[in-house]
């Protein structure tokens, strides 16, 4: 039975990914997300079952099926990932349907806001609104729990402490190190991370951003050819390359949300004293 649910939250989890597709390729750019999905190169309007999250993009080859273009990588990877993230969310949330809704929305505008951020190198401001006042409602499930006020104040002020961290960088730096959108993404995350959670999310967001760059870096220069470009950049990239942060902040976030990570912990256990 427990198998079933997976299977349940995982189809809806692509479903939703599917509509997240829509809501990526629309944003700002005056289009509704309520008209019929089409082909971005031939424009042709697409039939009910090519709209099957991930079949049909594995049905079809990976192209339309009116004009052969190439359908981007990125809709079954937004599509697989929503489901993945919902799979893990009930794993941990299944106990509480109040708080499986919630992390499933959760879900839903961190994948927005970490792959917008990759296309276009902006935070939306209303995705880190949305993002504010679910901390808020979290905020308020643990008080309606019995959570006393001195908590939840700290855990605010863990947010608030995050979002002056990012904010200062942002400000000596004039822009150079860390973007203005990365400070605001960091409140309402910091604010879920908690008070006890916040400085492992920042520092782990740094590592996993160092080790991923480092990963690309010495992909490409395996390659040797000069054609291994991050898709949001128009460059080759180099060490002084400028790379989105909000998915590393993201990535970090959900280590101490998700899978309890501490960085003291880890610190201690690759160094030991």
């Amino acid at each position: 039975m427990e198998l079933f649910w997976y299977g349940i939250m995982f189809v809806l989890g692509t479903m939703l990914g599917s509509f997240l597709n829509v809501v990526l390729y629309r944003m700002h750019t005056g289009r509704s997300v309520n008209g019929r999905s089409h082909c971005m190169s031939c424009g042709e309007t697409l039939k009910w079952y090519e709209l099957f999250p991930i079949v049909s993009f594995i049905v079809l080859r990976s192209r339309c099926g009116h004009c052969s273009s190439r359908i981007p990588l990125r809709y079954l990877s937004v599509e697989l990932l929503t489901g993945l993230s919902f799979v893990l969310t009930y794993s941990i949330f299944n106990a509480s349907v109040f708080l499986l809704v919630l992390n499933c929305i959760l879900a839903l505008i961190l994948i927005v806001i970490a792959v917008y951020d990759i296309r276009h190198t902006i935070i939306p401001d209303e995705c880190v609104s949305l993002l504010l006042f679910l901390a808020l409602v979290l905020l308020g499930a643990q008080y309606y729990e019995g959570v006393g006020m001195a908590p939840l104040i700290a855990d605010l002020a863990g947010g608030i402490g995050a979002a002056f961290f990012f904010f200062a960088l942002w400000y000596i730096s004039k822009g150079k190190w860390i973007g203005l959108g990365d400070a605001k993404l960091a409140l309402p995350l910091g604010v879920i991370a908690g008070i006890s959670g916040v400085f492992s999310m920042v520092v782990l967001s740094f590592w996993v951003g160092a080790g991923i760059s480092l990963f690309l870096l010495m992909l490409q220069y395996i390659q040797k050819r000069g054609k291994t470009f991050l898709r949001f950049q128009s460059q080759q990239l180099t060490i002084k390359s400028e790379v989105p942060f909000a998915p590393f902040l993201i990535l970090g976030f959900l280590l101490v949300y998700f899978f309890h990570a501490d960085i003291f912990k880890i610190t201690s256990f690759l160094i030991p004293v």
